[in-house]
């Protein structure tokens, strides 16, 4: 799916607000590991926002620096989230021909067992999907998530996917892919057994 250019840096503006609303006080690497953006990346948003005024920057010793959100970003967060709203709609048509898409040729590969990393808005989704087919969902993880449940299942940590017998993992996010998909890796998952969705429209 090509959300175009301009719709993936607001994402991912999106994404380092939130990240920062969140929390007191973030470095660049924190947020770098947490979003699963190369540093080099997150230090040209971060310039960006704070030329815009929505962050602010303050030195820590030795040489470090963190950061906040100003009153202005925390207003371009809320816009960001609205404009996400509206394409919501686009969204999902898209995510609903990709997953349907993808799951038609898991199943012709004879899987059974799929597992959901994520547990937004794509997740339901795909749930729908999948009941459209022969293959069944045999457990879901989301890091921020983990404890709720979704659809009689209760969201797990990221590194339970260890003890879930599976035959793919379905990264189930829009806004956080990469993010899922990196702590998919460190935990230790063949990347060959990962499906993604939305790829084509994260930033490398």
């Amino acid at each position: 799916m090509n959300t175009g250019r301009s719709s993936d840096v607001d994402h991912r503006a999106l994404q380092i607000l939130d990240e920062l609303s969140n929390n007191d006080s973030l470095t660049q690497r924190d947020l770098s590991s947490r979003l699963g953006i190369a540093l080099g990346l997150v230090n040209t948003y971060i310039k960006n926002l704070v030329k815009k005024g929505y962050i602010t920057v303050r030195a820590i010793p030795p040489k470090r620096y963190t950061y906040y959100l100003t009153p202005k970003g925390f207003t371009e967060k809320t816009r960001l989230t609205y404009h996400l709203l509206q394409d919501y709609t686009r969204i999902y048509r898209e995510a609903r021909s990709s997953v349907m898409k993808l799951f038609h040729g898991m199943e012709r590969a004879g899987m059974k067992k799929i597992v959901f990393a994520g547990a937004d808005e794509v997740a339901e989704i795909a749930y729908i999907t999948l009941q459209e087919t022969e293959m069944g969902l045999v457990g879901v993880v989301d890091e921020e998530r983990a404890g709720n449940a979704f659809f009689g299942k209760k969201v797990q940590p990221i590194r339970a996917i260890q003890t879930i017998q599976h035959d793919c993992i379905v990264v189930t996010s829009y806004l956080n892919e990469e993010k899922i998909y990196k702590q998919l890796l460190d935990t230790g998952i063949d990347k060959d057994s990962i499906r993604r969705l939305f790829a084509s429209s994260i930033d490398r």
